[in-house]
């Protein structure tokens, strides 16, 4: 798997420096996928509570899931000069690591299309760590989102990229 150059220029901004949309209307279609991980770390009665199910709101991990594959759909709205694009599948893992109380969300979002998913995948997983938080607040204002991250990106004219850790 080759990396490519990351480019050195930001392609939001014009010649003259001003903000714009990308024009992604002569790039080809393409089947594009996005990885994404972050972490949520708690007290350790809070992860045995989500683990158990027995959160006074309800499944915790359920809802967060929901939660990132709206989120996921809604990216243009909250990113401004991201594209609207259809979505062709979103996926939510969560892996419990009971020995330091945290919960790890992996997001995979795909397309076919001219432009990437990494911000839909950033955003699904970023508002998935948020409602585990939002929903579990009462018990514990002290937890603590952490490492939110592109790990792998597939497709386009850049090709296959993966994180190196």
């Amino acid at each position: 798997m080759s990396q490519p150059t990351e480019s050195r220029t930001l392609t939001h901004f014009d010649a003259d420096g001003q903000a714009h949309m990308v024009d992604v209307g002569d790039k080809n279609e393409t089947r594009r996928v996005a990885v994404c991980r972050g972490a949520i770390t708690m007290k350790p009665e809070t992860f045995a509570m989500i683990k158990a199910g027995s959160a006074k709101k309800g499944d915790v991990l359920g809802i967060a899931r929901i939660a990132a594959i709206q989120a996921s759909k809604r990216t243009a709205e909250l990113i401004p000069l991201c594209h609207p694009i259809p979505l062709t599948r979103v996926t939510v893992e969560f892996e419990p690591d009971e020995a330091v109380s945290t919960i790890v969300c992996t997001v995979t979002a795909e397309t076919v299309g001219r432009t990437g998913v990494e911000m839909e995948a950033l955003t699904a997983t970023s508002v998935a760590l948020l409602t585990i938080y939002d929903m579990c607040k009462a018990v514990d204002r002290g937890m603590r989102i952490d490492d939110v991250r592109l790990v792998e990106k597939l497709g386009g004219k850049s090709g296959h990229w993966k994180a190196e850790d």
